[in-house]
């Protein structure tokens, strides 16, 4: 199944920038950049960060308030800022035997890094690599996760699999299983989201009195550190 699985990859692969690289700063960032982002979104902004920022040394020696400009629009903002963090550690104390020691790394984001830039021997398993494992039954090498992650991505979707142009079908005890899509986050058109990102881009463009914002926005942001808010004057981070 796995000599399959390589075989259509090597044809359909998606040509990812991070795929070029086996810097673990760019694939930090990718990894961050795609939690909750869709890979059309990411990829523009993934080179526009590196261009700006192409070592942990330079994100390091940015501040926050910068950070969170360049990040506007991928959503989710404490990702930027743990990211930010991230990179203050790493150019302080190196990289850790423990990736999850970094802000805004978990299990997932710890085995992308070591197998993408390390080249250890350990298989990511996102959501689309746990739906092909799951469904197929089989087990892979780690050398398979870019084209298990493909697959997932592309073929072996969730609530309509194309199973008529899966390699696996043959194989495959699910072919043709469809799964009730796992339930989603309430639209952001008029969403606390939605304010929060309003507020956010509001304070981004320039320092506001705390009386012309949304009081309940900026109280989520500051929580999250995204904002500062000193004498009814509400800014980002320096």
């Amino acid at each position: 199944m796995e000599q399959r699985l390589h075989a259509w990859f090597s044809e359909n692969g998606r040509d990812l920038p991070w795929r070029r690289t086996r810097d673990a700063y760019a694939i930090l960032v990718s990894e961050v950049m795609l939690q909750q982002t869709q890979v059309d979104r990411v990829v523009p902004r993934y080179l526009a960060w590196l261009e700006r920022w192409p070592t942990v040394e330079s994100l390091a020696a940015a501040s926050a308030a910068d950070v969170i400009r360049e990040w506007q629009g991928l959503g989710y903002n404490r990702r930027a800022l743990n990211l930010h963090r991230a990179a203050r550690h790493l150019a302080k104390q190196g990289w850790p035997d423990d990736l999850t020691e970094l802000p805004g790394v978990g299990p997932y984001t710890s085995a992308a890094i070591r197998r993408f830039a390390l080249d250890d021997d350990v298989l990511p398993v996102d959501v689309n690599v746990e739906r092909v494992l799951r469904r197929t039954g089989a087990s892979f090498s780690s050398a398979a996760a870019q084209a298990l992650m493909d697959l997932g991505a592309t073929i072996c979707l969730a609530r309509i699999p194309r199973c008529g142009r899966c390699p696996l079908a043959t194989m495959c005890p699910s072919r043709g299983t469809r799964e009730d899509p796992e339930r989603k986050q309430g639209p952001f058109e008029g969403s606390f989201r939605q304010r929060r990102a309003a507020t956010l881009r509001l304070v981004a463009e320039s320092s506001r009195n705390l009386e012309t914002l949304d009081d309940e926005a900026v109280c989520s942001l500051e929580r999250d550190g995204l904002v500062i808010v000193e004498a009814d004057v509400v800014a980002l981070p320096s």
